[in-house]
């Protein structure tokens, strides 16, 4: 006989000579017979009578199991037919990791649909549930909830700092959507939002949808940002945002990205039809794109474009401010192939900038490259030998400066020897220049060009010793590396300027083969570069607890090449003096500096010291101390030196709460060139931003920004993101959600 028919005659028997024979210790344990699901329902009660064709009567500690589902309650009626249940006077039922408590319920085990009344309900997965109460919950099906007149939080129980109060809220933990509607978001018993619908990511994933808007105050007036998100598909989104500006009017803005496996890229922009400030339209464009068009060959561009000079100082914070001067606007192809032994790789590049002029300045803008053909080229040779090869042609635009078509090929091979205790590399090279000018003011069209060998010998020495210092087992190394380079002079002043400018005197550029960057001027050499480094390791835990390097060039020839491309003489035999110290010298305390001593002079050039105590995540004082000899130019345009320091702090108040600052003082201007000051207060369930700060962006004008946002967990952040600004501030700074206690 089948099991279900067993099950069905001892449920009626036991109906027939009356349950309630059995001890109330011992409770009544059944199967009850599934119909369409698989799984079997097990019941166990105090008490338990009826027909199991009809209706299945259990009564006093309740509980029914089946699958995954758990049913605790005070009585239940189980209904065979439908495979139903009603229970009451309070239940509780847990689906996987979700619970819900009630007064009634009313619920099909086989598809997990129906009602149960005045629930408290908790859903979603560690880390990511959210729990509250309601009029009436209605089970949809698997992970799937409606509950009516609700107000739900991700805080933890007896937390109710901030909740979603809605008509109806519903959680499909299958799509990973909830929706609310009529919903008001309740921040500390204030509602500070209100939506007629609402919907949220569950599980994480992007979704389409309203954005939290994001309010931000400053010299560019109060902007209120309201975006909706387009998840398009897994690998492509858009945003659509309007603005709000109480000084610009309405701006509207738009984002589009897009990700596929053979290219890539995005599309932005900004249009405001008629600025309310300044009556004109403007607008900002800006996108870039990169395809694999085959094996080895790219090609894209990038690009930004603006309405006028003012749009980013009158629309963008300090720094989209102080990155944005020369805009560019590039395409380009790349073809690249490697072997055993070498590659290559071929480029052709268009480009032009649009350079934005500030109030009161004039900036020359560089010059357009229509086209540039690149080739660089390098090849294992036989005896150790290795050969490299660039060549670059390019045709150089400009509204007022001098045109022209430069070609420059350097080919060059080198012995390279390497070992474990240092190196030695000698490199041989011819530099050849081609240079075809258009005609200029005047002066006819003529061509010039330059040739140069280039000889340079690159070699180091690596030491180290085990040393027992400062309580316990060091590495000690010690690195000393020579760099001779030899580079006849040429008179370079019938050669236009079109991309090269002097390289900063640092450790970075002492051991390259040119002053200059770009390919117009080529200084001469006949020097050698000297630099010693060492460190102290520990070995325990690979701190770097010091470093320290010194070095110097020392010249065998006077000649030095002008800017303008003509020849002149130095007074000394050896350059400045560079010297650099740095390390976590105490443990949590970190040094950076550098000194630059001209030995022309005779006084510094640059030093710059930087100090940063940071003994945990969350807790970070730096103190910046900056000096630069005729580094930029003041009101009058004449050079002056820059000499600041610079305090930023990130320092818990208390265990939730926050002080962030940051101070830019001119020692050279007695004036403050950027403050900010502001709180982090982090609940563990909320977390609330509020940042001031005030900066100046060209040699007259202030401006001021505020930053205020209030972040939900696990729903989104409302108000205006400061963390970059932050971050740029306050060197160590950590977002306190990424702070473990």
């Amino acid at each position: 006989m089948p099991r279900i028919q067993k099950t069905q005659i001892v449920l009626a028997l036991a109906a027939a000579f009356s349950a309630p024979m059995a001890s109330a210790d011992e409770p009544l344990d059944y199967v009850l017979p599934s119909s369409t699901v698989p799984g079997e329902a097990h019941v166990t009660a105090d008490r338990i009578e009826g027909a199991m064709e009809n209706v299945l009567q259990a009564r006093g500690n309740v509980v029914v199991t089946r699958d995954d589902q758990k049913l605790n309650s005070d009585w239940l009626d189980y209904y065979q037919a439908k495979n139903n249940v009603k229970a009451g006077d309070h239940f509780t039922l847990t689906r996987q990791q979700d619970r819900v408590d009630g007064t009634l319920l009313d619920y099909n085990l086989d598809s997990r649909t129906g009602t149960g009344q005045q629930p408290v309900f908790q859903s979603g997965t560690p880390g990511k549930q959210m729990r509250g109460d309601g009029r009436e919950v209605i089970f949809r099906g698997k992970d799937n909830y409606r509950v009516m007149q609700s107000e739900a939080t991700t805080c933890s129980v007896g937390d109710d700092s901030w909740y979603l109060k809605s008509s109806q809220l519903d959680l499909d933990y299958t799509s990973g959507i909830g929706t609310a509607y009529n919903a008001h978001v309740v921040f500390q018993g204030v509602p500070i939002l209100y939506s007629p619908w609402l919907d949220f990511s569950l599980d994480g994933k992007r979704k389409s949808g309203l954005l939290y808007p994001t309010l931000q105050g400053g010299s560019r007036g109060v902007d209120l940002a309201i975006p909706y998100y387009f998840n398009l598909a897994p690998n492509y989104d858009a945003t659509l945002t309007t603005h709000l500006n109480t000084k610009h009017g309405v701006i509207l803005g738009g984002e589009f990205r897009y990700l596929q496996p053979e290219y890539s890229g995005w599309l932005y922009t900004e249009q405001n039809q008629r600025d309310t400030a300044t009556h004109r339209y403007r607008y900002l464009w800006s996108g870039a794109h990169r395809q694999t068009l085959a094996p080895g060959l790219t090609a894209g561009y990038d690009a930004t474009t603006v309405s006028d000079d003012n749009y980013f100082s009158d629309m963008g914070d300090r720094y989209t401010v102080a990155d944005n001067v020369n805009l560019l606007r590039q395409a380009y192809i790349n073809y690249g192939k490697s072997w055993e032994g070498g590659s290559t790789n071929f480029g052709v590049t268009a480009l032009r900038y649009q350079t934005l002029q500030a109030t009161g300045t004039t900036v020359t803008p560089p010059y357009a490259k229509l086209p540039e053909l690149t080739l660089n080229a390098n090849q294992q040779l036989p005896w150790g030998l290795t050969g490299n090869l660039t060549s670059v042609l390019t045709e150089f635009s400009h509204p007022t400066l001098q045109e022209g078509q430069r070609w420059v090929i350097y080919p060059s091979i080198s012995l390279p020897f390497q070992r474990t205790w240092g190196f030695f590399k000698p490199k041989l090279g011819i530099h050849a220049t081609d240079y075809q000018l258009n005609s200029f003011k005047g002066a006819n069209a003529y061509s010039v060009d330059r040739t140069l060998p280039i000889v340079s010998i690159d070699s180091g020495l690596y030491f180290d010793r085990q040393v027992n210092m400062f309580g316990g087992e060091r590495t000690q190394t010690l690195e000393p590396r020579l760099f001779y380079l030899n580079v006849p002079a040429r008179d370079q002043s019938r050669i236009p300027n079109f991309d090269s400018s002097l390289n900063d005197f640092g450790f970075a550029q002492i051991f390259t083969e040119n002053d200059y960057s770009g390919y117009d001027r080529i200084a001469p050499a006949n020097q050698v570069t000297a630099a010693l480094t060492s460190q102290l390791i520990d070995n325990d835990s690979g701190r770097e607890i010091i470093r320290a390097a010194f070095g110097q060039r020392f010249y065998f020839d006077s000649t030095q090449l002008n800017a303008d491309g003509t020849l002149g003489k130095r007074t000394t035999g050896a350059s400045d003096f560079l010297a650099s110290l740095g390390g976590e010298v105490v443990k949590n305390w970190n040094l950076d500096s550098l000194y630059q001593y001209s030995a022309t002079t005779h006084a510094p050039v640059q030093y710059n010291v930087s100090l940063r105590y940071q003994p945990a995540a969350g807790k970070v004082v730096s103190l910046r101390y900056r000096f630069y000899s005729n580094n930029q130019v003041n009101a009058q345009g004449l050079p002056e030196n820059l000499h600041e320091v610079d305090l930023g702090v990130q320092w818990p108040l208390t265990r939730s709460l926050y002080a962030l600052a940051r101070t830019d003082y001119s020692l050279q201007d007695r004036q403050i060139m950027q403050q900010l000051a502001g709180i982090e207060y982090n609940s563990g369930c909320w977390l609330l931003r509020l940042v001031a700060e005030q900066y100046i962006t060209n040699l007259t004008q202030r401006k001021t920004g505020f930053y205020f946002q209030v972040e939900l967990k696990g729903l989104g952040a409302l108000g205006t993101n400061p963390l970059q600004t932050l971050r740029l501030a306050i060197p160590g700074y950590t977002q306190t959600n990424d702070i473990q206690p």
